[in-house]
Order: structure tokens, then sequence, then C-alpha cells
């Protein structure tokens, strides 16, 4: 039986955890041990922008400790993701080096929208499981030490993600400062989070109503998955039974909380904070049931290797088509900027069409296909902003909003490609050192530039005036041709000012040639 045993490590605001999984074609994935270290990297971070020197020794100690069991277990592959704790430290790239020197063990760090995605693909891969909740209409929201991802679901596609400020270890933070009796806290978080709860409510859910929560924190959900609460299915709880649940820690002591759960008492405090702010979570979205899976951003590191290794077959780490949820976020923020839907499917195919027409010849991979897709969704959202300068519009939207499931380098793709639709393409002496590209991603960004430029002159009056589009290539040509009986005068005129980045960057010239049909 071939396996593999891999090791995820979660460098988090306020714990550092290891989880260790043996990985088989027989059994999927299975989880041999788990590992935490309490460690609040986030208190640092959040108040100075920096972390400790003394704070940095520990967290060194403990990944010792850590490659030390990973020999005891004969690991294969590791892992390491550090998140908001490490990015946001103004010197990240001096302490990863330092952790490296020290440990051997080499951190990358995530964005958040990398982080949740991981964190959702966890969910995920809990199967059928994850699909029954998912075919009502579900909030799923992760609860983080330095903010929340809440995500909406409607008929098992996902609709919209956010960020939210603050998480649990942030909010406890700021609340250091301020001086209030046990008994205001509820209402203190009600006011710290409310206005962007009521945002969100606002901007996504006029026409929606919610039936299911999937919850990932550290600690509502160690409650429902040790059943304190006595449900009639382990992590899963009615809202009802949570709300008087949340109600019962006002009226205790942290000690007494911590003994009567059987948690360490320097957890309650989190712990509160995550009820509570799950509570409002829960009022705002009007949720009948509430499903706490008991995964983490480990769980997410080893479904992407097993995915990436080919070791499970994908009926055995769950089947969900994630790509398609990374898309839908793209569409929704197309549709937040009022851009036109049917407009923005012809375009698509347009550009996709041209894409795998040339396979051999850009040598671009399914991942910059997918860029591709997103940039021609998001192209024209600067529109609602401003009609003359669209195309940086577009751009600072794009990356001022998450898109999750995107690394940043694969925001600034996206972002530049749609950018240089419409503005002179800059080259790489520019550019490069402007937004500190690296060559390779330089020419992704020409490669798909140029191929989203030729898709825009085959339908400047944007008016769709063909459905059909065949094509052929012919020595140095590529021969484009359209299928309709339109007026075509427009583009066959002005085609050849959109096919200038093309013929320099694939040395093949674009023709255009209009079929009646």
């Amino acid at each position: 039986m071939a396996y593999k045993t891999f090791a995820a490590i979660d460098v988090g605001s306020y714990e550092l955890a290891m989880k260790i999984f043996e990985i088989s074609t027989k059994n999927g994935i299975k989880e041999i041990d788990h590992i935490r270290h309490r460690i609040e990297l986030g208190t640092d971070s959040y108040h100075t922008g920096k972390i400790s020197n003394e704070r940095v020794d520990e967290l060194c100690r403990i990944l010792r400790e850590f490659t030390e069991i990973m020999k005891s277990y004969k690991v294969d592959a590791y892992k390491a993701y550090g998140t908001s704790a490490i990015r946001e430290t103004k010197n990240a790239l001096i302490l990863l080096d330092q952790i490296h020197m020290g440990t051997g063990i080499k951190i990358e760090v995530l964005s958040n929208s990398e982080q949740r995605f991981l964190d959702y693909k966890s969910v995920a891969a809990k199967g059928q499981a994850f699909q029954n909740v998912i075919e009502k209409s579900t909030a799923f929201i992760d609860i983080g030490g330095g903010s929340i991802q809440l995500s909406l679901f409607d008929k098992d596609s996902l609709v919209t993600s956010q960020n939210i400020r603050p998480g649990v270890l942030r909010m406890r933070e700021e609340l250091a400062n301020v001086s209030y009796r046990s008994y205001q806290l509820d209402e203190i978080v009600e006011e710290m989070i409310c206005d962007r709860l009521e945002s969100f409510r606002k901007m996504f859910m006029s026409n929606r109503k919610i039936q299911n929560i999937i919850l990932v924190d550290d600690y509502v959900s160690l409650i429902l998955q040790r059943d304190f609460l006595e449900t009639k299915k382990k992590g899963y709880v009615d809202v009802r039974t949570f709300l008087e649940f949340v109600d019962t820690l006002k009226k205790k002591k942290a000690r007494e909380i911590a003994l009567s759960l059987g948690l360490a008492q320097e957890n309650i405090a989190l712990l509160h904070l995550s009820a509570l702010l799950l509570k409002h979570m829960i009022q705002v979205l009007g949720a009948e049931m509430l499903w706490a899976p008991g995964v983490s951003i480990c769980d997410g590191m080893a479904y992407e290797y097993a995915e990436r290794t080919k070791l499970v077959a994908p009926e055995k780490c769950g089947v969900h088509n994630f790509e398609q949820d990374i898309l839908a976020c793209a569409r929704d923020i197309n549709r937040r900027y009022q851009g036109s839907e049917e407009r923005t499917r012809e375009r698509e195919e347009i550009v996709l069409t041209i894409f795998d027409h040339m396979k051999k010849i850009h040598g671009l991979t399914k991942r910059d296909r997918l860029l591709l897709q997103l940039a021609a969704i998001l192209c024209e959202c600067g529109r609602y902003i401003s009609l003359v300068n669209v195309a940086q519009s577009s751009y600072s939207i794009i990356l001022s909003t998450e898109i999750i499931g995107l690394s940043h380098v694969e925001r600034e793709i996206v972002a530049n490609v749609v950018k240089y639709t419409a503005e002179e393409f800059d080259y790489y002496a520019t550019l490069g050192r402007a937004a500190f590209i690296d060559r390779e991603t330089y020419l992704r960004i020409a490669k798909l530039t140029a191929i989203i430029r030729l898709s825009a002159g085959l339908d400047i009056s944007h008016r769709g005036k063909f459905r059909q589009i065949k094509i052929t290539s012919k020595e140095d040509k590529m021969i484009l041709t359209v299928e309709t009986n339109a007026d075509m005068t427009l583009e066959l005129g002005l085609f050849g000012k959109c096919t200038t980045l093309f013929e320099e960057v694939y040395n093949m010239k674009p023709v255009m040639k209009q079929k009646k049909i």
C-alpha cells in the first residue's frame, strides 16, 4: 500500500500547532498525532508590529521539538505556514530567516485569502457531511486571532467571502485599554462589531435567509466536539441551545468555566470572546443550526498535499469544485460593481477559446487559465467608479478586494492584466520595479494581457455581435473567424490596434474575419 507521512505546522496568532498525517490510497487522510503549544505571537505583532526576541526564542525552541517529533514519525514531507501574526510583523523577512537558520524549518506566510481558503478546504474534506450542510443556505464563519472570515453559500455554491476585524486575540488586546465590568462585555463586543455586521447584512443578505452555520475556530468548536452541550450529534447544535450556553458564561467566573469544560483557564477569555462574536453573527444571520466540524488549517494543508501528490482519490478526500468557488467570488464582485453579467459571460468564452487554442504556444498552466478568466470577469468593474479611468479603477478594486483562494501574487497578476487591457503595457524595467514582480510573473502578465487585449478587439462596441468564434493557425498567422450577420465594420477597422502586444509576445499576427450565417 502506497502511503506518505506528512506534517502540517501552523504558526498562528496564539498557538503553534503540528498535525501528523498518514496519507494513503486505501485509507485516505488519517490524523495520527496533534501537538499544540500556546504562544501568543499576535500579542506582540498586533500591538507593536514586531515579535519580541523572547517569543522568537520560544518559537524556535518549540519548532526544534517539532523537528524531533517529525524524525520519530519518519515524515516524508512537511509544510509550515504563518498567518496574521507573522503577516503583520514589520520585519517578517528577517524573522523568517532567523527561524530557518535556527530550526531548519522554512515558514511560508499566507495571505488572508490563502489562509481562509485552506480552512475552507479542511471543512470540504469532510465530504458528504459538508455537502449535506451546504445544500441549504449556509454561512461559513472562520474566527481567527486577527480577524473573522464570513462566507455565504447558496444552493451549495459560494456566493461571497468577506474579511471582518477584529478577531479574538486582537479584540482582547484592544479591550485591555477599556475599563469595563464583566456584565458589560456582551454589549461592548456587539458595539465593536455591529457596524461591520450591519454593513455585511445590507450588502449581501437583502434577499437571503441563512439556515446553517459552519464554524471554524479554536474554542467554541472544541466545546461542540467534546459534546459538552450534550447534543444528539457531536459537533452539531441548534442555535437556541448554543445561545443559552453563551448566556450561562456571563454568570460564571473564568476558573469555574475552566473546571466545568476541562479547559486551561488562560483559554477562557478567548473562548468567551469567540462565543460572543458568534452570538452576534448568529443574530444578524438568523441561522437555525450550527456545525463545528473540529478541523483546522492543518487539515487543509494535508488535503492540498494529498491533492498535489495524487495519493488519494478525489472521493477519499471530499469532492468539491474549489475553482468554481473562486470564480463565484469574482462574479460577486462584478455584480456588486454593477457589471453586465451577459457581456462578462461572452468575454469569458472568447478569452478561454483563444487560450485553449494556444496551449502549445503560450506554455501557460491551468491555473493561468483561471487567472485569465478572473480578469475577464473583473475587467470592467471600475466603470462603477469612473467611465474614463476604467482600467486603473478596476486595478484598484481588485487589489483592495480579497478573492478567496488567490495569493497576493495571483491577485497582482489579475489586477495588472485588467489594467493593461486598456492602458499602455509597461516593460519589465518599469512594471517589475514598481510592483516588485519577478520575471516569471511578468511574462505571465504579458501573455495573459496579450490574449485579453485580443479578445477586446473582437467586441469593441460591447454589443455582443457574435456568439461563435473559430480559430485556426497557419504559419505565423492566427485566423479568428466570427460567425455573425451583424455589422462588424467598427471591429474590422480597429482590430489592428488591439493586436500589437499579441504580435510582440507571441510572434504571431492575428487576423479577424467575418463569416455571415
